[in-house]
């Protein structure tokens, strides 16, 4: 093999060279560990010959073939090693997954072992460019291996159920962008989607739902049609075999103690009340639950665990372990006497047992568990390995405790998410996470030591379907954002760049567009709210996608047959007036994105108020009641007041329903534009000299928005109001010059 590799490079240093072609810097994502660009190309046409030294380096010859013969209807033959000039060389001395590409005068030298080697092809169908007369390679050598071992996407299929011909084209786009674990959500309160031969009411009955709650929680609105579907274990070995010949590991998830009323369902035996249950027809989290002081349901779970560990080889079988409310167990008489048995002072530490004796069960048949943070509560089982999605706390907290964490928090990695405005965008649960936020997202927490760290195993998107029916909006929501997971789960986190992300993303929305998905059509690069202190600004837009703009300014909703964007836009709206830019981006094969708009407005800065507040912070005054909107808070006698550093809400979080006004002055030491963010679970609004800048109210998930306002040097009065009506809350606030860096809160705020 080291003869074989010698000689590979002694050729590429001798070989005669092409004309030389101008060639770019080549767009892969996920950006690889390292690439060096040369001068030149290799050209690929029918008189290149391919050779291969074993059983895997043929594999991947055969998988570019079929790349080749698809989109370019050009098949390479076989030769030898010494008139082929394309070689795929297995080489076990690489890194697991890692690999090396190199392309020069008239080689190209692919290296790896199995999943490095399938690795390299998928670089090499990114580097592939055609122009007019010639398809080739730019001359590059790339060397390049994975960050994280575990890189997954997750597809919820029991909330809404798809084909297995779909389940397999997403583990193609995954396993062309090297993510390698596919999570398999394939049990909920709302269906139940694996067979399982011993409990055929699971097919029968599990498996279907009358009908099906049509919008948000509180809305109580059904569509009337019954609804159900579920995997076969012939099909899952399908998929399981499809997924490992692309080397993706698939993780099932089935969920326990709670997310059961489906199973609950059809054996009413299971639960603590004895039913009768239906399979659920809403989303949200349910009281009914797996009895955990009934022997019954662990028979039932292990019969269950025993058909399903055979369907999937790989070494994790996730068991849920999330959202478990403990009513039903504390008035159930088996629950309580189980307690009492083993000494148990609480329902978490019930859950912590049911978590630990199925954890012993996986593992004496040789498996291990995966569980949501909340298997913290009570005690980790012992060898659980934890997904963090809320937030980063509780995969910090099992590294601490020296287990394995893969990191999934809600607040990046949560595709399920809104991307947009959702006045333009598909129904969703809430949120918002854009594709810039996803991409910032860093897996290693800095408050953990480089030993603790070495417990963060990977990193995982998930995609939950309660508001995603077909599988073109699996597609919107979960592209391009999984892309940007790709590269935060492969390279190296000083090659990541936001900017440079974008311009690669042309080439792969070509190949999604290519292959048929649905992907959501980014906003323009050039695009954005902004205040003007001048008379005009010139906007110059560029489509991340490809494609045409079409745009209006006129209040009226652009169309593709409207005015083309062809030059840069000069917008100046008169003196405290509001100039809106609608646009579409059309894609090259016709499909057009919801139409974005930006706003342009023309203020005066604001001058500063003569005043010189002597201490540091701000005032704070709290309300103990219900709050329908942030800007109600206020007046009247608050429970309690005082100072504050900053606009930390840690101090009220004992609190369930609350309401805080925070008072103060800001200080400006420079003349300019400044943009300020709120980011708050519920509703903030925040108002600049008594004018509301940042208006993110009402009732809703974690969700960030923007403001800005031109303010002179000195000091500006500043106020922030915050409310929470129970479960999640938080409120992230910061400023800054706009397109700066952001200002320290501490050392600005004064009263």
């Amino acid at each position: 093999m080291k003869k074989t590799l010698l000689f590979i490079l002694m050729s590429l240093a001798s070989a005669a060279g092409f004309a030389q072609l101008k060639v770019s810097r080549p767009g892969i994502i996920p950006e690889p560990q390292s690439m060096e660009m040369r001068e030149g190309h290799v050209p690929v046409n029918a008189r290149m010959k391919y050779f291969s030294n074993s059983e895997a380096a043929e594999r991947a010859a055969e998988l570019f073939n079929t790349f080749l013969e698809a989109n370019y209807k050009l098949r390479l033959e076989k030769g030898t090693i010494k008139n082929a000039t394309l070689i795929f060389s297995d080489d076990e001395m690489l890194p697991a997954e890692g690999y090396q590409l190199t392309a020069y005068r008239t080689k190209i030298v692919l290296q790896g072992h199995e999943a490095g080697l399938f690795y390299a092809v998928q670089t090499l169908q990114q580097l592939i460019t055609r122009n007019k007369t010639l398809i080739y390679v730019p001359a590059v050598t790339i060397k390049d291996q994975p960050r994280f071992a575990y890189r997954g996407l997750m597809l919820d299929v029991g909330r809404h159920f798809f084909p297995v011909s779909y389940i397999k084209q997403f583990i193609d786009v995954m396993a062309h962008y090297k993510l390698n674990r596919f999570h398999w959500h394939l049990t909920e309160d709302q269906g139940w989607r694996i067979e399982i031969k011993k409990y055929p009411r699971l097919q029968s009955v599990a498996s279907q739902r009358k009908e099906t709650m049509m919008g948000p929680y509180r809305d109580g609105k059904y569509d009337g049609k019954p609804y159900g579907g579920y995997y076969t274990q012939e099909e899952v070995k399908d998929v399981v075999k499809y997924a490992a010949d692309r080397f993706i590991t698939v993780v099932p998830e089935i969920e326990m103690p709670g997310h059961a009323q489906a199973a609950l369902a059809a054996y009413p035996n299971l639960g603590c009340t004895g039913g009768p249950y239906e399979v659920s027809t809403k989303w949200g989290v349910h009281k009914e639950v797996y009895c955990a002081g009934n022997d019954s349901v662990f028979a039932f779970l292990e019969d269950v665990l025993n058909e399903v560990m055979p369907l999937f080889p790989g070494q994790y079988v996730h068991i849920g372990g999330d959202e478990c409310p403990k009513d039903r167990w504390k008035e159930c008489p088996k629950c309580q006497a189980r307690m009492k048995a083993l000494g148990l002072k609480d329902e978490h530490e019930l859950q912590s047992y049911f978590i630990q004796r199925m954890e012993k069960f996986l593992n004496s048949k040789g498996k291990k568990i995966i569980g949501w943070d909340e298997i913290l509560e009570g005690g980790l089982a012992p060898d659980a390995t934890v997904m963090s999605w809320r937030g980063e706390a509780g995969g910090i907290a099992a590294a601490k405790q020296k287990h394995d964490v893969i990191m999934t928090p809600n607040t990046y990695l949560y595709l399920d998410y809104h991307q947009g405005n959702p006045a333009t965008e598909p129904l969703g649960i809430g949120g918002y996470l854009p594709l810039e936020k996803v991409y910032s997202y860093e897996p290693y927490p800095p408050t953990l030591s480089a030993e603790e760290k070495k417990y963060i195993k990977g990193v995982q998107g998930n995609v939950w379907t309660e508001y995603i029916p077909d599988d073109k909006g699996v597609d919107y929501f979960t592209y391009p954002r999984a892309l940007a997971l790709a590269e935060i789960a492969w390279s190296p986190a000083s090659k990541k760049n936001y900017r440079t992300f974008k311009e690669k993303l042309k080439g792969a929305l070509e190949d999604l567009d290519a292959r048929g998905v649905n992907f959501r059509i980014p906003e323009a690069m050039g695009a954005e709210n902004l205040v003007l202190s001048g008379a005009s600004t010139t906007v110059t837009l560029k489509p991340v996608s490809g494609g045409k703009i079409f745009y209006t300014t006129d209040g009226t909703l652009p169309s593709p047959h409207g005015k083309a964007y062809t030059k840069p836009i000069v917008i100046a709206p008169a003196q405290k007036a509001t100039v809106t830019l609608k646009y579409i981006v059309v894609l090259p094969s016709g499909r057009s994105s919801a139409v974005y708009s930006n706003t342009y407005t023309r203020k005066p800065y604001k001058t500063a108020r003569n005043v010189s507040p002597p201490r540091k912070g701000v005032q704070f005054s709290v309300y103990g009641k219900t709050f329908q909107q942030a800007r109600q808070i206020g007046g009247g006698t608050a429970d309690s007041s005082g100072a504050a550093p900053d606009f930390s809400i840690r101090p009220f979080m004992h609190r369930v329903k609350y309401g805080v006004s925070f008072e103060g002055y800001i200080k400006i030491d420079e003349t300019g534009l400044y943009e300020f963010k709120t980011n708050s679970d519920d509703g903030s609004v925040l108002a600049i000299d008594d004018e509301l800048i940042v208006d993110n109210d009402g009732e809703h998930g974690a969700v960030e928005k923007t403001g800005m306002v031109p303010l002179l040097k000195g000091y500006h009065k500043i106020r922030l109001q915050y409310f929470n009506v129970g479960g999640d809350q938080s409120l992230q606030v910061s400023f800054g010059l706009k397109g700066k860096q952001s200002i320290n809160l501490r050392n600005a705020l004064f009263h």
